[in-house]
């Protein structure tokens, strides 16, 4: 899921959630050159680029695969239970009290799209390189190579899924004009895509629901006022609840209070490279200069408890 900077400084500030265009990643301008020299007691950065690491991670770690196969195919475990309970419904109470029963809808299953069925860690790659930071225009260019791999064991689930007869709903934060782009890389890879109705990018709209910056609440509506949602696949907490607060407190407590819908309605894939969590940590500032937002990162670090 992928969000910009100026949306995550809007949503810090009003309902707030960050989905599916990245968080920008941290400054990399100073990539190559040597750590500068530090008062004593303050720790200094091996790597100038903050997204070094987890790309590198998603890229060349047999364990990032092995923990995106296993999420895929324990959730492929599920799929008969949740057909055969006609309550089964992945959609939060709110929401679908809202739009009606669902009990005789077709049954379908929500995806985010970006690190979730789709790997742009090249994009990230990229952006390590040449020492840039996401903007819309650089991520508008990767998208239209349709070059992006699925993330491991994500065709193998959506294939079961299809195989009983659950349509396939890609709700992303893409934008809606970077729809055929985005269903030809899919189709490409193996993809099931029924047709463009599948694809709820940002910018589709719902008579009578207002859309908040990036969130998705209004796009999940509309998912569930035509199927019965089975299950939900994210890789930040926005994709399946609205984050009203950006805050670590509130992040941490809408989990306390949906944690058990996650292995069995709700599925998150790893994402160490860029999400809503991290904005939390520097107060959602992204005006501030790089190595301010570095700074409140390091005061999070948790040393002892």
């Amino acid at each position: 899921m992928r969000l910009t900077a100026p949306a995550l400084s809007v949503l810090a500030t009003a309902l707030l959630l960050v989905a599916c265009k990245p968080t920008p990643p941290a400054d990399a301008t100073a990539a190559s050159a040597p750590p500068a020299a530090s008062p004593a007691g303050t720790p200094v950065a091996t790597d100038a680029h903050d997204n070094l690491n987890a790309v590198l991670w998603i890229q060349r770690s047999e364990e990032y695969r092995a923990n995106s196969l296993s999420i895929y195919r324990a959730a492929a475990d599920h799929l008969d239970a949740a057909l055969a309970e006609r309550n089964w419904d992945a959609l939060v109470p709110g929401e679908r009290e809202l739009i009606g029963p669902a009990a005789e809808l077709p049954p379908a299953v929500i995806m985010d799209v970006d690190e979730t069925v789709l790997d742009n860690s090249p994009y990230q790659a990229r952006l390590i390189q040449n020492g840039l930071e996401y903007d819309e225009v650089t991520w508008a260019q990767w998208v239209a190579e349709k070059k992006a791999r699925p993330v491991p064991g994500v065709v193998d689930f959506a294939r079961a899924a299809e195989a009983r007869g659950i349509t396939i709903l890609y709700l992303s934060n893409r934008a809606q004009h970077l729809q055929e782009a985005t269903l030809a890389n899919l189709r490409a890879e193996g993809l099931p895509v029924k047709d463009a109705s599948v694809f709820l990018g940002l910018g589709t709209q719902l008579d009578g629901c207002e859309q908040h910056g990036s969130e998705k609440t209004c796009r999940r509506r509309m998912a569930g006022r035509d199927y019965r949602v089975l299950m939900q696949f994210g890789d930040q907490l926005g994709d399946f609840v609205d984050i009203v607060a950006n805050t670590p407190e509130a992040r941490t407590q809408l989990l306390e209070e949906y944690g058990d819908w996650f292995g069995e309605r709700w599925w998150m894939l790893a994402n160490p490279s860029y999400g809503g969590w991290e904005p939390a940590q520097f107060g959602n500032a992204w005006s501030e200069p790089a190595e301010t937002r570095r700074q409140r990162k390091r005061e999070a670090l948790r040393l002892a408890d």
